[in-house]
């Protein structure tokens, strides 16, 4: 315990991962255990979901900021229920009549309706693999169906029999009152149906490790031990049992199993456990502020995101505010690129060739590139061009291909190749289908106003007589030109530039476009949006 404590910093990172893992670090100070049991739950009656991952990643941050803080072994458990019985068919999956027949079947018995594995729940949890291994995280994959079959929750189970009064008394009250009259924690699986049946027990042994039901249909009377995967728990008797069996020390959860999280926790106690350190983070809304769900298939998916920028921005996203709600739909992917560009710059100016000071170090560990490297900078993890300047360079020269592209790049950063900055490259390959899918379409020019005409023409004619192409000099450039002319204020100015010459509501920072686009090229595209006829949908 003593050590525990003297190997924690004095002063930790002001980042909300070191918060967190401090807490996992003062649990096992306490409890004298010597590593730490990190898990995250995950519910395969849907198709992965893109919250999965935000836990997943969110918990490996912590695990790693625990690792710093204590130099302790730790694990990370990724559990899935795949033992529930599937409750209904979900709408976003092929050959959804298939699996009509299989309600109230555990997944793991319900066939695939994609054809690709021996069950549903065998597929889905190979779809949570093969993306989680994709991002590269440390885990452990632990299938419910397999724990409860080979035996390791046994003992536990036993443990749930001997408790059964304490825990229905504090399960009946949060529950509706004719949910009450059916209510068992305990799930026998039909000898002969194979269904997950929820029904009141008659006769509970905790001696011999047996319940007895009744089939509500047949009204024959069964007893069934609860060892060996012919019984599972309703989910947050589950979660209890889980957290007492395999004493795990960590687990975040959504506002939405606040009750749950209280309910699971108090159940733990009464089994002989502590429940799990653990944060509460706020949803994911889509489009329409809805929350997003696995069943429905509303907001972004994984696959989706991933279309449309490299990796780094969708953990710069999950790391950022976990505890406030935040909108998941296309509009906040180049923000998020964007985000983790200028992270990793404010990374690499913190990380000397030499050992860094520790004011440095702490810096590091707050920054967020730091928790999606893994602690590690390898070179040209970053890029010297943001990924909004790509998308306005892809609007205004309708770029198709990613050489479009380099070339004007390469005049702007000469040495750049998809060698020297292969998250550059990633950057245009992205920009290129981004641009495609939702700022083409979107694209507007208005008419500019006679005072704005006058001052687009200044405009041309000042970047002409610029003797180079250093960003900061066109942007004081421009900054001159439009304090020459009666905008109601800079703000103004620059909208006209958008709307006039890119057909967008905003844009970038002007000076740096016009540098890595070329002035030649910038008073050509002004003369060509002064010649341009007036059409409210011209692109």
């Amino acid at each position: 315990m003593s050590d525990i404590l003297r190997n924690i910093p004095s002063e930790i990172p002001k980042a909300w991962p070191f918060e967190e893992a401090r807490k996992v670090a003062l649990r096992l100070a306490a409890s004298g255990k010597d590593h730490a049991l990190f898990e995250t739950g995950y519910g395969p009656s849907g198709l992965p979901h893109i919250g999965t991952f935000g836990e997943v990643a969110r918990t490996t941050w912590v695990r790693r900021a625990f690792t710093e803080l204590t130099g302790l072994p730790s694990k990370l458990l990724a559990f899935s229920d795949d033992m529930d019985g599937l409750r209904k068919v979900p709408e976003n999956i092929p050959n959804k009549d298939l699996l009509t027949p299989y309600l109230g079947i555990p997944l793991t018995r319900v066939p695939d309706p994609f054809g690709t594995h021996d069950s549903f729940g065998a597929h889905n949890n190979a779809r949570l693999r093969a993306f989680l291994d994709s991002f590269g995280f440390e885990y452990e994959f632990a299938s419910s169906t397999e724990y409860y079959k080979a035996g390791r929750f046994d003992a536990a189970l036993i443990r749930v029999l001997e408790c059964y009064k304490a825990i229905m008394a504090a399960t009946l009250p949060t529950l509706r009152g004719e949910r009450q009259a059916t209510y068992s924690p305990i799930l026998p699986i039909h000898p002969h149906t194979g269904i997950v049946m929820q029904v009141p027990m008659e006769h509970i042994d905790a001696a011999a490790g047996t319940v007895t039901w009744k089939d509500p249909e047949t009204a024959e009377r069964f007893t069934t031990s609860v060892k060996g995967g012919n019984c599972k728990l309703q989910w947050k008797a589950d979660w209890a049992m889980r957290w007492y069996a395999l004493s795990v020390d960590y687990e975040m959860s959504g506002k939405d199993l606040i009750d749950s999280v209280k309910l699971s926790g108090r159940l733990c106690r009464i089994l002989g456990g502590h429940p799990p350190e653990g944060m509460t983070y706020e949803l994911f809304l889509d489009q329409d502020g809805q929350k997003i769900s696995k069943s429905r298939g509303n907001g972004l998916s994984v696959e989706e995101w991933l279309t449309y920028a490299p990796k780094e921005s969708l953990s710069q996203f999950m790391y950022n505010q976990p505890q406030r709600a935040k909108r998941l739909y296309f509009d906040v992917i180049p923000r998020a690129m964007d985000e983790y560009v200028a992270n990793t710059a404010v990374l690499a100016a913190l990380s000397p060739d030499t050992a860094p000071a520790p004011s440095s170090d702490l810096e590091q560990k707050r920054n967020p590139a730091w928790h999606i490297l893994a602690g590690q900078l390898p070179g040209h993890v970053g890029s010297p061009i943001s990924f909004a300047m790509l998308l306005n360079l892809a609007s205004v020269v309708n770029a198709d291909q990613p050489d479009v592209l380099w070339g004007f790049v390469k005049r702007y950063v000469p040495d750049a190749s998809p060698e020297t900055q292969p998250l550059l490259a990633q950057m245009i390959d992205h920009a290129i289908s981004y641009y495609r899918d939702f700022i083409c379409p979107e694209k507007r020019y208005r008419q500019p106003t006679e005072m704005e005409r006058t001052a687009l023409q200044d405009l041309a004619a000042t970047l002409g007589t610029l003797p180079g192409s250093a960003a900061e000099a066109i942007q004081n450039a421009v900054f001159e030109v439009g304090k020459r002319h009666p905008f109601p204020d800079l703000r103004s100015f620059f909208g006209c530039l958008y709307q006039v010459l890119l057909g967008q509501q905003e844009g970038p920072r002007f000076g740096g476009f016009v540098a890595l686009y070329g002035i030649a090229e910038t008073i050509a595209l002004i003369h060509a949006a002064l010649a341009r006829q007036a059409s409210p949908d011209v692109a």
